[in-house]
């Protein structure tokens, strides 16, 4: 299997090596190595927790094509200073012409714009690389977009910054933009594609009732973007599904604090409210009582609290 990534870095005909152990592009040594072991534990044969065949070998191809030759070059002193220093040159000459520069995501979008430029990038790359190689299937995606943010960091280290056209794509070109300092940055940019990725596996396995897998790609999802109000609807309807009153609604609480006209999070809210009041015990009777009866009556609904939104009949 050839593994082709056409975004970031690599688009400029240079292996980001950075970008496959997710490592920023000043990481020394030490942590070079500590990546890299971690990555190889979960990628390895004899350590490998992949669910079958097609995972193992996918694991074995990502560690011998990618991973281990990504280490070699960046563990060895003069390796790594001479990729370092190519890095660096590819980073002055983008600069300067900043415009051929396409970013794809939210978080090289933000890095583009954002004054503290170096923080946001540390903390970027830090809360990719806890979900790069979780999912193999996405792990290719993970990695064009750590070579995004490294792409942009250079540049922005380089003292450019991006212009207009290189902080959106062709096909949203046309559309209005939010002016910061003296760049154009689109105000709704396209949506982090490996988070996407997240919810799509979420909402895919609520409709299948497989709801602990789902509760576990929506909580590495909430790792990437606490502030996601979709997101802690989402597990709210996974929490109200398992009959977990009180975490479902501490979750649609969130998502309306962060997004009051969240549908799902209003429906959720209501539909718990309503149960709650009508099979409450009354005052002198603990709220659990009235949770487990509100369970109850939420599980004897077509497909559950949510069945119309997520499989079963809608109403």
């Amino acid at each position: 299997m050839s593994f082709q990534i056409e975004r970031g870095l690599f688009k400029y005909d240079f292996i980001d090596y950075h970008a496959v152990l997710c490592l920023r592009v000043d990481a020394d040594a030490k942590e070079v190595r500590k990546r890299y072991l971690k990555i190889a534990r979960r990628l390895h044969p004899d350590s490998c927790g992949a669910a079958n065949d097609d995972e193992k070998r996918l694991a074995s191809q990502l560690l011998s094509k990618l991973v281990n030759p990504a280490y070699e070059t960046l563990s060895q002193e003069k390796n790594r200073a001479e990729h370092t220093a190519v890095l660096a040159q590819i980073g002055k000459r983008l600069a300067q012409d900043s415009s051929s520069v396409e970013l794809t995501t939210e978080n090289a979008r933000q890095l583009a714009a954002t004054p503290n430029y170096d923080s946001a990038y540390k903390n970027a790359i830090s809360q990719v690389a806890k979900i790069q190689y979780k999912t193999l299937g996405q792990a290719l995606e993970a990695i064009a977009q750590i070579s995004e943010l490294n792409l942009v960091y250079l540049m922005r280290s380089a003292g450019q910054s991006l212009k207009a056209s290189s902080a959106t794509n062709a096909t949203s070109a046309s559309s209005s933009n939010t002016t910061v300092g003296n760049n154009s940055l689109p105000p709704q940019p396209k949506e982090d594609p490996v988070f996407a990725g997240y919810l799509r596996r979420a909402q895919e396995l609520i409709v299948k009732n497989q709801l602990s897998q789902a509760r576990v790609e929506l909580q590495d999802a909430l790792k990437m973007k606490p502030n996601s109000s979709e997101c802690h609807s989402l597990i709210g309807v996974v929490y109200m599904k398992q009959n977990q009153i009180k975490m479902a609604k501490i979750h649609f609480d969130r998502a309306l604090q962060l997004n009051p006209k969240d549908q799902t999070a209003l429906e959720g809210k209501t539909k718990i409210d309503k149960f709650l009041k009508k099979t409450s015990p009354g005052a002198g009777k603990k709220s659990t009582v009235s949770e487990k009866v509100a369970s109850k009556s939420a599980k004897s609904e077509s497909g559950g609290l949510f069945g119309g939104l997520f499989g079963g009949k809608k109403k």
